[in-house]
């Protein structure tokens, strides 16, 4: 289980990101397609890890909401 990132793009688009996987981003029309896309992009990078013998890093981000 990871804990992703969602966010509306300059483009129009929604951007999702994987902090605890660094470079691990998406991007959807929607906010739907976009958790679709990140979803995937996850198990890629995490398959491309173990293909590779290298350590996939644990999940150790925890997020919150601030009001300012």
């Amino acid at each position: 289980m990871r804990q992703i990132v969602l966010y509306p793009g300059e483009d129009g688009y929604w951007v999702a990101e994987c902090p605890s996987l660094p470079g691990c981003i998406s991007q959807g029309e929607t906010k739907e397609e976009a958790i679709r896309n990140i979803k995937e992009a996850v198990q890629g990078y995490i398959h491309a890890l173990e293909e590779d013998g290298l350590p996939v890093p644990q999940e150790h981000f925890e997020t919150l909401l601030v009001a300012v």
